[in-house]
């Protein structure tokens, strides 16, 4: 390797940083999401959680039956990424929680 390039940042060296950064938000979400729906609190708070759960559920479930569907389509072996489902599951959970949050007033405001 060239000592002028060896530290140079490349294009590679960016995209791995950025999967990281990405990998590890999304390690943080599933645990706030563990964290959050675990958490006590008023009823407003259990009903903002528990239409969250419900809308993360639906999508989790919608994405999975669009998987079995488009596998029996091609005629093709099932293939489920984990990593993929976590994170879209994570990712939906906050932002429908965001958008109940703004549409029924947040909860940790009382606190």
């Amino acid at each position: 390797m060239d000592p002028v390039t060896q530290g140079a940042f490349t294009l590679e060296n960016f995209l791995l940083i950025l999967f990281g950064l990405y990998l590890l938000g999304t390690i943080a979400l599933d645990i706030g999401m563990v964290v959050s729906l675990v958490r006590q609190g008023d009823e407003r708070r259990q009903l903002i959680v528990w239409k969250a759960g419900a809308f993360t559920l639906l999508i989790t479930v919608l994405t999975q039956v669009f998987d079995v569907v488009e596998a029996v389509v091609r005629a093709q072996k099932l293939q489920s990424n984990p990593f993929i489902d976590l994170s879209v599951t994570a990712l939906t959970y906050f932002v429908v929680l965001l958008v109940l949050k703004k549409r029924y007033g947040d909860f940790e405001r009382g606190k």
